[in-house]
Parts: structure tokens; C-alpha cells; sequence
């Protein structure tokens, strides 16, 4: 079964920094966009970033978009967001997915495999 595994939630303050991973059992999305959603308690879930196969071209929201930083490695089968200059809105279970395709995409339905999320809470 493969299996997305998430790791690196937490809680932080205000202002600082996380580093979310994204580890794969099965070695199977080295050609494969990756992406990371979030979903706040209430809200629907929603696109936060994506790369493509190779890492050639990121995307991402306007509410991210300056403070995180999504990259691969695909050597190790792994996927990163460096989060930074964080904000309470930013308070969400984020979830890493695989997408069908090898360019980068911002819509969730692209999106094949997700992982069961980790939770990231900023508060004072």
C-alpha cells in the first residue's frame, strides 16, 4: 500500500519557522508532481504548494507565497515545505499529496495520493 507520511507539525509562535516532510514507503513519485494542502477547522481544504517532477517549477498560493518554500529530493523520496514568518491563519492540518502528472498543479482533483496530515498551530 503506499503510503504518504507526513512529519514536522508542531506548535510554534507567531513569527518563526517549521519545516514540514513528506516521506513516500513505496519510491513511487519520482516523475510525479507533489503537492501541500492545509484544511482549518470549518474550512474547506485548500492548495498551499506544489512542485514539479524535477523541481523545475513551484507554485504557490498568495497567502504563502514569499514566507514558505516547497522542494523535493528526489534521491531520498522526500518532500519539504520550509515554512517561515509564520501567522495564526496558518493554523491548519497540512497534508502532502502525489499527483497523477509530472507538472505542477494547484488543483486538488490532479491529486491521487494523500498522506493523513500533521498538524501545525501558531499561536502566542
Amino acid at each position: 500500500q503506499v503510503q504518504l507520511v507526513e512529519s514536522g507539525g508542531g506548535l510554534v509562535q507567531p513569527g518563526n519557522s517549521l519545516r514540514l516532510s513528506c516521506s513516500n514507503s513505496r519510491r513511487m513519485f519520482r516523475n510525479n508532481a507533489m503537492g501541500w494542502f492545509r484544511q482549518a477547522p470549518g474550512k474547506e481544504r485548500e492548495f498551499v504548494a506544489t512542485i514539479s517532477w524535477n523541481g523545475g517549477n513551484t507554485v504557490y498560493d498568495d497567502s504563502v507565497k514569499g514566507r514558505f518554500s516547497v522542494s523535493r529530493d528526489n534521491a531520498k523520496d522526500m518532500l519539504y515545505l520550509q515554512m517561515s514568518s509564520l501567522k495564526p491563519e496558518d493554523t491548519a492540518v497540512y497534508y502532502c499529496a502525489a499527483s497523477r502528472g509530472a507538472a505542477a498543479s494547484t488543483q486538488p482533483n490532479t491529486y491521487h495520493y494523500w498522506g493523513q496530515g500533521t498538524q501545525v498551530t501558531v499561536a502566542a
